[in-house]
């Protein structure tokens, strides 16, 4: 019989005092949402870009998104008011219907109260709150650490040690859940062990 991904994703998170979940694409099913408000922030602004630029950096702060679109499509997209106009975008259109991505969701709820719970995000606290909220999870978050809330985000470990740090628990005692490789880079730099649910 073939192991369910909850029943992979429970054997594999034994023995720690914490966990920290990254939330988009990794609670929530929602980065085809996001990928559509990159495409169309720049497409009211005059410009096509592919949403493979976003794929290959999830989990970077969208300021830093913003920037990597300019170099490789010579745009200049001021990074600040194209942030403000996604998340409107977000928030406006989207982030009511976003779903859970359910073996993850599960996890969580099953280990409240046996280990601490933390979400660290590359997307601002907004959205991460109203995301968590939607997902119906926002009461059994101990800590969260979003965008700009650390001098460097993902792919830097800086988000994951202020999660460590606040919930009291040595970065080696953490394991942390990512669905990106800046999310995977920054855990290691961290010093911390991870699982990438997209890859059960």
């Amino acid at each position: 019989m073939e192991i369910s991904k909850l029943e992979q994703l429970t054997n594999l998170s034994k023995g720690y005092k914490a966990y920290l979940y990254d939330c988009d694409g990794t609670l929530a099913d929602n980065m085809g949402a996001h990928k559509e408000t990159y495409i169309k922030v720049a497409a009211n602004k005059g410009h096509v870009i592919e949403g493979d630029i976003i794929d290959e950096l999830a989990g970077w702060p969208v300021i830093n998104v913003i920037e990597e679109i300019n170099k490789k499509y010579g745009t200049d997209f001021d990074s600040l008011e194209f942030k403000e106009l996604k998340y409107k975008l977000f928030l406006d259109e989207y982030i009511a219907h976003t779903l859970p991505i359910v073996h993850v969701v599960d996890h969580l709820r099953a280990h409240v109260g046996k280990v601490k719970i933390g979400v660290v995000s590359g997307s601002g606290r907004v959205a991460v709150e109203k995301t968590l909220e939607v997902l119906g999870i926002a009461s059994l978050i101990e800590v969260m650490v979003c965008a700009g809330e650390t001098e460097h985000g993902k792919p830097f470990p800086d988000p994951f040690l202020k999660a460590a740090k606040l919930l009291e628990v040595n970065p080696e005692d953490c394991l942390v859940f990512e669905d990106g490789e800046a999310g995977t880079i920054a855990a290691t730099a961290a010093g911390m062990n991870w699982v990438r649910i997209d890859h059960l």
